[in-house]
């Protein structure tokens, strides 16, 4: 008999035969190796042919055909009851290769033939599914015959080439492997067919279209980390990772695109022939995997892009307000250029494959430019601000000083004139300068309203500085009136002034400052600190006469005055008493001095010697004065020597020279109440200054 020549699975490349065609040689089914019962493994390999081939080559003896005891009967109920247990969407085809043809013509051997398989497939159990399924949704059924190797060799040989050459292009539709439903790569063949060896060896269902997805995910997976690799040792994508990091790189977007498609187009190329939708999400994943790579060196050239637009907006906007350019006009201008620019630079670097949104970078853009105008207008505020104190400090300051110090009744109304009028010529140029920034009304009335505070601080500092300073200048008014006439020139007492008079001018006028200085007068508010302090320090008896009728109280005993405000005080009612009482004291001197050289000058007036003593010449030169009549010529020598002395007296001024001399003995004594040590910057034998 016969025996089994092949044990097991064996597999080959055809040689010669385009495209790529594995064969496989299975174990035989009618050896007698195994036993007739032991149909397990040749179940097993039958079901494994028919899942990872396209085409199943069923040798056959003539002579079985039509015996209902043909040897390869087992073998197709076999294959058909496996085919069962295969989900696959793909038909077989079962190519039968009748050998050892005899005369019987294959025209009358093949009906015969399909007659059999027909009978084998209705009697094989099938699932509900597939209980009226005809054989022709699993198999394409193609037979051929060849004749005996033996008695006709030359015949087989050409028939067995004429087999060889439908392998040729069998995957083309019409060839025997046309149908490529479900079909495995070449790539994944391997480990394909371990899977599905696997499977039927734990006597499983063989889903193959879901083996098929399961193969095309291991094999997308493994070809998609090798492009990841790839890719991240790509040297062009190594040298942009390094740029970034430091620097904008040119031409980011276009050359960091071109590299992924390449990437992707090469995983595209590897894995075209696997399952569409595990091919479409691994490669869904390789980008998202990529994308996530080169973001952070998207990142950066965004971070870049934003610090170099905003460098740029402050150089050209710091340079349009320096060219005088309106800074509202200069804020719209640059930030709509710039904003633009960077837009446009976004545009430039943007990776094809990624829907990256960068608004978040660009509102961040606006948000810093617009702090740097914030910062920018708050500085210029400020510098104009302070611009416009300055010339209101000094329009103010020394004109209000000259007020004060000349103190009269139109100070006040003068030095509100001019606050008035320096106040709005400020306040004007102030609004235009402020008309160039885009401010709101309220913060620009607030503006002006704290210019017009600071002037009128201005005012009111500089009246404070000079009231603590009005000790000084009601002597100075006292040592002015008194002392000098109103030729401004100085008073010679010679007896003839009123000094009660003058001490009462100079002390009122003095009186006058202190009420000026008294009180804070910007409003048109009137007061009668003048009149108050003119009863109660000068014109006491008339204020006595006055209130006679009335219990009599110090109208000074006071910390306020009537009808003004304590913030608008100067000098209190008891300060401005305590000031006068100082001040009278500190110029009683000098008018006590006046008196005594008017007094001086008197004397020195009067020539005449006393009458007692004219009595005692008399009576003691009668007997010189009888002499000199019995003697003429002692008369002639005292009349020439008269003449003489009196040319010299009136020549030399005798008289002036005596006045002089008592006047500057005067001066001398009152010298150390009016001078004052030299400073220790001076000299120590340095003279003493005298006011």
């Amino acid at each position: 008999g016969r025996s089994q020549t092949t044990k097991g699975i064996w597999m080959a490349k055809c040689a010669g035969i385009e495209p790529c065609t594995l064969g496989m040689d299975l174990e035989g089914t009618d050896g007698r190796e195994r036993g007739e019962d032991d149909t397990a493994f040749e179940k097993q390999s039958a079901l494994f042919a028919l899942a990872v081939s396209d085409i199943v080559l069923i040798n056959m003896w003539c002579h079985d055909i039509g015996r209902e005891q043909a040897a390869n009967k087992p073998l197709l109920k076999t294959v058909f009851q496996v085919m069962m247990r295969l989900f696959s969407p793909r038909k077989t085809t079962l190519l039968f290769v009748i050998r050892d043809k005899t005369r019987t013509p294959l025209e009358n051997l093949e009906p015969v033939l399909r007659e059999d398989i027909q009978k084998i497939w209705d009697s094989v159990p099938k699932p509900q599914a597939h209980k009226e399924t005809p054989l022709s949704e699993f198999f394409n059924v193609e037979v051929v015959a060849l004749s005996s190797y033996e008695e006709k060799e030359e015949q087989f040989k050409e028939q067995v080439a004429s087999l060889r050459q439908r392998f040729y292009h069998s995957i083309a539709p019409g060839g025997l492997a046309g149908d490529r439903r479900a079909v495995v790569p070449a790539s994944g063949f391997s480990f394909s067919g371990q899977q599905i060896w696997k499977i039927i060896k734990e006597n499983k269902d063989l889903d193959l279209p879901a083996h098929k997805v399961m193969v095309a995910t291991v094999r997308c997976e493994e070809i998609a980390n090798e492009k990841f690799a790839s890719f991240v040792a790509n040297e062009e994508w190594c040298q942009i990772d390094e740029a970034v990091q430091s620097r904008p790189v040119p031409g980011f977007g276009k050359n960091l695109s071109l590299i992924l498609d390449t990437c992707l187009s090469e995983y595209d190329a590897e894995a075209t022939y696997f399952d569409e939708g595990v091919r479409s999400a691994k490669q869904k994943q390789l980008e998202e995997k990529l994308l996530q790579l080169v973001q952070p060196a998207y990142q950066s050239m965004l971070g870049h892009i934003r610090s170099e637009t905003l460098d740029k907006f402050k150089e050209a906007f710091d340079k349009a307000l320096n060219g005088g350019e309106g800074f509202s006009v200069a804020t719209c201008n640059c930030t709509e250029s710039f904003m633009t620019l960077f837009d446009k630079a976004c545009e430039d670097f943007i990776i094809e494959q990624a829907n990256w949104d960068s608004s978040k970078v660009r509102d961040k853009l606006q948000r810093d430019i617009d702090a740097h105008v914030a910062a920018v207008c708050a500085a210029k505020l400020s510098e104009l601000t302070t611009m416009y104190e300055a010339k209101l400090n000094e329009a103010l300051s020394g004109p209000v000083e000259a007020l004060l110090d000349g103190a009269g009744d139109d100070t006040w109304p003068a030095i509100r004139k001019l606050l008035r009028r320096e106040t709005e010529s400020a306040v004007s140029e102030f609004s235009f300068a402020l008309s160039g920034f885009d401010m709101d009304e309220q913060s620009k009335g607030k503006m002006l309203a704290s210019l017009e505070d600071y002037a009128i601080g201005v005012v009111e500092a500089k009246a404070k500085e000079e009231a603590g300073r009005v000790l000084i200048r009601m002597k100075d008014r006292f040592t002015t009136l008194f002392s000098h006439d109103s030729d401004s020139m100085p008073r010679v007492w010679s007896g003839k002034e009123d000094i009660r008079a003058i001490t009462k001018t100079a002390r009122s006028s003095s009186l006058k400052l202190l009420s000026v200085m008294a009180a804070i007068r910007l409003d048109d508010n009137a007061d009668n600190i003048g009149n108050t302090l003119s009863l109660a320090l000068v014109d006491t008896k008339s204020g006595a006469v006055a209130n006679k009728s009335t219990p009599s109280y110090d109208q000074l005993a006071s910390s306020t005055w009537e009808e003004v405000p304590s913030s608008k005080t100067l000098i209190t009612p008891v300060q401005c008493k305590s000031l006068w009482r100082q001040f009278k004291a500190e110029t009683e001197y000098t008018v006590t001095q006046a008196i005594a050289a008017q007094e001086a000058s008197q004397r020195g007036n009067n020539w005449l010697p006393p009458p007692w003593a004219i009595a005692a010449l008399i009576v003691l030169g009668f007997n010189e004065f009888m002499t000199l009549l019995r003697n003429p010529l002692y008369l002639g020598v005292i009349f020439v020597g008269f003449l003489l002395i009196k040319a010299l007296w009136v020549q030399l001024d005798i008289s002036g020279e005596f006045r002089n001399a008592s006047r500057a003995s005067f001066l001398v004594y009152q010298a150390p109440s009016n001078c004052h040590e030299p400073s220790q910057k001076t000299s120590r034998g340095g003279p003493k200054t005298c006011n």
